[in-house]
């Protein structure tokens, strides 16, 4: 496995808090991916914004403007990990897809190999830059377009589920279901853009509870508890 892309549930890096970051479980993560870096894989990764923003849910915001909200969200995200990645011995950059003055960089492909070859770890914040797009898109395009071998979704549930468990105590857990499946149930491992995009370009999707104990480092080393969402 040389290049990863890492998708970051904003809710689980909140842990029992619900909102906000739980430094314990930032710093957790941080040291899980400088293990795969030290062993010479290269990650870059997505963070959700829902620990501070589910601005969709409001009828009275605009969608466009509860996105761009979204997508502010997701920088600030970006900006604390990466720093809580940089105080463990990493060395990181945050790309977004819009100027943010001196915060970020404005990305591209060229760029984001720059920083790899470096060996630093790359965030890739703001989304997709456009409205109507979520982070699960934004994580799979910047997939496709980087050239990861694999999308890794840590979420705060352990895998793709016929139904929901919370709701549902006979729901069906997945070692392994097709994008195909996953499609055709509307199982909402990502959103249905996400999926197809996926699907189109051969992405497969690794999901897992990132609060299971070095969860992300045993799924890259063969251990994976959770669903392998195949192409």
């Amino acid at each position: 496995m040389k290049r990863i892309m890492l998708k970051l549930s904003g809710e689980a890096l909140a842990g029992d808090k619900k909102q906000g970051f739980d430094e314990e479980t930032v710093r957790g993560v941080a040291l899980q991916v400088k293990q795969l870096v030290d062993d010479g894989i290269e990650v870059g990764i997505v963070i959700g914004g829902g620990n501070f923003w589910r601005g969709r849910s409001s009828e009275n915001i605009d969608r466009t403007k509860a996105d761009q909200i979204g997508m502010l969200a997701t920088i600030m995200n970006c900006i604390y990990v990466s720093e809580i990645f940089r105080s463990v011995g990493m060395m990181t950059n945050i790309l977004t897809p819009f100027e943010c003055g001196s915060f970020t960089k404005l990305f591209s492909k060229d760029r984001a190999n720059k920083y790899f070859a470096k060996g630093q770890v790359v965030f890739f914040a703001g989304g997709t830059g456009h409205p109507y797009f979520s982070t699960d898109t934004g994580v799979v395009l910047r997939a496709i377009e980087v050239e990861a071998e694999v999308i890794l979704l840590a979420k705060s549930i352990d895998g793709v589920y016929d139904s929901d468990p919370a709701k549902n105590p006979d729901a069906k857990k997945y070692d392994v279901i097709s994008i195909d499946e996953v499609i055709e149930k509307n199982l909402q491992v990502v959103d249905m853009t996400a999926s197809i995009l996926a699907r189109d370009n051969k992405k497969e999707m690794w999901v897992f509870d990132l609060n299971e104990e070095n969860s992300i480092v045993n799924t890259i080393k063969g251990n994976l508890n959770g669903t392998k969402v195949t192409v």
